[in-house]
């Protein structure tokens, strides 16, 4: 039976191998560094925006995408990109001097957020207001490296009257980083600076109505923008595979404004 098949049947199962290797081999893995548990931009799940992203790409690139998992906290890129477990971080501020970035493919800002029924349309860093009430601010806690609001509040004076909440929150609890969110909402504070992306996903699902309004001026002094570009990051020698992205976010940019759009991050426009 075996030696029915001939030299026919047996190039044409080397045939078949030899396709079936190369269709393996036009899969290639996209390696995502994300963090677990830090929506709305990742978590282990699957469910922040830069999770649906990277699927998006991923499926336009022809490539099938693993996730390594580190919490975003100082020393990210040197356990991650630099040790080269992994090759993308979905959202890093365009130009970041350590890594190579794509184009952005959004521009947000920090908004001021206060419940809707209180009049606090507070817009700008040297509102007079903002002495007088409670201020909640996102802090790293180091202050060599702290957020540009607190910068910017402090630099006015402003600090009798804040209240910090850690940027990353507390880490054991889910939404670690809508704390400063809740905290207007439940009236511990009475306006709070907080960075676009979160704010507006927060905001959306708060059980009161909360009002967002840009910070103005968008630029506090030559150090502190409160608009950021966002884009991809990859090792500096990386480069096809920063191209490729670059290529894949503009073929899909209706769908990633739509994405944006879906999880509330207010879009700012160029200063």
């Amino acid at each position: 039976m075996g030696r029915g098949r001939g030299p026919l049947g047996r190039l044409a199962l080397l045939a078949a191998l030899a396709a079936l290797t190369a269709g393996c081999e036009r899969t290639r893995t996209l390696r995502v560094c994300a963090d677990p548990n830090n929506l709305p931009f990742s978590n282990a799940r699957g469910e922040g925006f830069e999770n649906r992203l990277v699927d998006l790409l991923a499926r336009d690139m022809k490539m099938k995408v693993e996730y390594v998992w580190w919490a975003q906290r100082r020393g990210f890129v040197r356990n991650t990109l630099k040790a080269r477990t992994c090759d993308v971080w979905p959202g890093v501020a365009a130009g970041l001097e350590m890594l190579a970035t794509t184009r952005p493919y959004y521009r947000s800002t920090y908004v001021f957020v206060s419940r809707a029924d209180s009049g606090l349309d507070i817009a700008s860093l040297d509102d007079p207001r903002l002495r007088r009430v409670k201020v909640g601010v996102q802090l790293v806690g180091d202050d060599a490296s702290n957020t540009p609001p607190a910068h910017a509040l402090a630099r006015r004076g402003i600090v009798d009257n804040v209240r910090g909440y850690m940027l990353y929150g507390d880490y054991a609890r889910p939404d670690p980083t809508a704390a400063v969110v809740d905290a207007v909402a439940r009236g511990e504070v009475d306006v709070a600076v907080v960075w676009g992306p979160p704010a507006g996903y927060f905001a959306a699902r708060a059980d009161r109505p909360l009002r967002l309004t840009p910070v103005r001026p968008w630029l506090d002094g030559p150090q502190w923008p409160m608009v950021f570009d966002i884009s991809m990051g990859v090792r500096k020698e990386d480069v096809a595979l920063r191209r490729e992205l670059d290529a894949a976010l503009a073929r899909n940019r209706p769908e990633i404004q739509a994405l944006l759009a879906r999880y509330h991050v207010p879009q700012a426009e160029a200063p």
